[in-house]
């Protein structure tokens, strides 16, 4: 299963750097692919959790897991890295 990943977000990645995406936007679509295959096989050993507890903070962490990578991906597609505008710095 993680070998299956594995080539899939390597495809995804080469698929990216392949359109005319800023280095930026590129990096953005990057964040959120390798997010969303965490939280992915967080879902699927969710899925195989034995206890309902179990399962049931593995899906919390997937939604972390996500809603960080839309987070991180958002703050890059928006604001200067270099400057670290989002907080005034």
């Amino acid at each position: 299963m993680k070998k299956i990943l594995a080539l899939g977000l390597a495809a995804g990645l080469v698929s990216l750097a392949a359109c005319n995406n800023t280095p930026r936007e590129q990096a953005a679509d990057n964040i959120e692919a390798n997010t969303e295959a965490v939280a992915d096989n967080l879902e699927d050993m969710a899925d195989d959790a034995t206890t309902t507890a179990a399962e049931n903070n593995l899906e919390n962490q997937a939604d972390a897991v996500r809603a960080t990578g839309q987070n991180q991906a958002e703050d890059m597609r928006t604001n200067d890295p270099d400057t670290n505008l989002a907080n005034g710095m």
